[in-house]
This record gives structure tokens, C-alpha cells and sequence, in this order.
């Protein structure tokens, strides 16, 4: 259930890839379920510790005797072959259309190449530079991501408003200093319960830009 209507003013606005941009959990899902079985790994158990996070902290969590970055290379391969049901998800098209170019940008945890191949199947536009996770050394929760995000943008993180999806990134979004805004894509309210606002996908906002500022209009869900 939706409460009374929020307008937020902000510069500059970072979204999180997937779940937020683009569904892309079937591949994920699958390629991670065909690295766990080669590796001896119980699926079940990987696919439940490697959402909102870089993949070379799952991979090393999961298999800390291996390479971790030969393994990266071979999950990285398995993502980047499996596009087939990757999709942009609703109300995305339409709100970053609405916004100046300059003034959005993307902060996730996929790395450079399989990012590029994620937004492309969805049809979205591809920032000129974007924060992905061969950008930084700390991964999500740790606010490095955003802060670097923000940096791109020329702004700082208090000034930027975040779209995530996940726990982790959340706490990310939160301990940079922005205001977070959270979707329902993949996790229940109480994962999110860090978010300052939660709405059920991005459908539910509309974005006016003016000069340097962007204000977002919505009605988040109510939480119980």
C-alpha cells in the first residue's frame, strides 16, 4: 500500500544495475549453478550469498583455495554468453529519459565487460563512465562504490539520490551519505529496512530536471 506522496530534490541520481535497471536473474542464477557444480559446490548454497556483491568476494568465500580471479574469468564468460532473458525492467526507459545524460550514472557490483553486455541487451544507454566492480577495491556494503559514482558526476554523494535493490547495497548507498531509495525486485521490505524510501519498482516515479536540479516525485510503500 502506497503513503501520501514524497517530492525529493536532489543533483544527480545512481542506480544499481541489477534489479533496479534490468532483470538478469535467470543468468545469474544459471551461470552460477554451472560454476558451483564444476567446482563441487552446493548451488543452492552460492546463489544464496552472491546478490549485492562483487563476484570475486563471493567466488573467494566460496572456493578461498582457488584463484580467484582465474575464477571471476571463467564465471565472467559463462554471464556474458547468457543473455537470453535478460530484460529492462518497468518504468526504467522512461524515468532515465527524463533525466540529463550528465546526471545519472551506474554503480554496480557486475565487472566492465559483462556490465556493457547487460545494459546493451536491455537497450539501455551506457554511461560514459559508470562504476563497476573492477572500479574499486571495496565492494558494496562499503560506500566506496557511491562515493565513486558521485565523483564521476562531479558531485558528492549527499547530493545524489540511490536506486538499489539489495541489503547490502543499501547500507552502501546509506554510509555514503545519499538518500536511498529501494525497490521490491528480488528482497522482502525487512531486508531493505535501511532504505529511506521503498517503492515497488521504478514505474513508480517521475523525475523533473531544472538547471542543476532533479526532483523525483513518488509515493513509497507504506511499511508496516
Amino acid at each position: 500500500m502506497a503513503s501520501s506522496p514524497v517530492i525529493l530534490s536532489c543533483q544527480g541520481i545512481l542506480f544499481d544495475m541489477d534489479g533496479i535497471l534490468i532483470s538478469s536473474l535467470g543468468s545469474v542464477e544459471r551461470s552460477w549453478t554451472r560454476w558451483s557444480v564444476m567446482r563441487g559446490i552446493d548451488p543452492a548454497r552460492a546463489i544464496s550469498v552472491i546478490h549485492g556483491r562483487r563476484a570475486i568476494e563471493s567466488l573467494t568465500a566460496l572456493r578461498p583455495d582457488l584463484d580467484g580471479e582465474k575464477e571471476l574469468e571463467v564465471l565472467e564468460q559463462f554471464e556474458i554468453d547468457d543473455t537470453e532473458d535478460i530484460a529492462v525492467l518497468p518504468g526504467v526507459k522512461e524515468l532515465i529519459a527524463s533525466l540529463p545524460a550528465e546526471r545519472w550514472t551506474v554503480v554496480t557490483s557486475a565487472t566492465d565487460r559483462l556490465s556493457r553486455v547487460r545494459l546493451a541487451a536491455a537497450g539501455i544507454p551506457i554511461p560514459r563512465h559508470f562504476v563497476n566492480g573492477n572500479s574499486v577495491s571495496e565492494g558494496k556494503p562499503h560506500p566506496a562504490p557511491y562515493l565513486a559514482g558521485a565523483a564521476m558526476l562531479g558531485l558528492s554523494a549527499e547530493d545524489c539520490v540511490v536506486f538499489e535493490d539489495s541489503g547490502s547495497g543499501v547500507k552502501a548507498g546509506r554510509a555514503a551519505g545519499s538518500t536511498v531509495i529501494a525497490t521490491m525486485f528480488a528482497h522482502e521490505s525487512q531486508d531493505l529496512s535501511a532504505a529511506d524510501y521503498i517503492v515497488e519498482d521504478l514505474s513508480a516515479l517521475r523525475a523533473t530536471a531544472e538547471g542543476q536540479r532533479i526532483e523525483l516525485e513518488f509515493a513509497p510503500l507504506a511499511r508496516g
